[in-house]
């Protein structure tokens, strides 16, 4: 198992944290997303995955979600 922490801007609500999720889950090897809501702040967001993930995809997926990577 990898573990991954990033920090995503922007969110400020429960909605807002289940669509990052949602997205960050659907990538191949996702085992498991968890955030630590900072409403209107910057929020860690911890990824767990059976292998490393893709820069660019983790950025792709918090972007569909409508959120940025800081």
């Amino acid at each position: 198992m990898t573990t991954t922490t990033i920090t995503v801007s922007g969110m400020t609500c429960g909605h807002c944290e289940a669509a990052v999720k949602e997205e960050l889950g659907a990538l191949g090897g996702v085992t498991d997303v968890a955030v630590d809501l900072n409403p209107g702040g910057e929020s860690p967001v911890t990824i767990t995955s059976a292998a490393g993930l893709d820069d660019a995809a983790i950025r792709a997926a918090v972007d569909e979600a409508g959120y940025e990577v800081k």
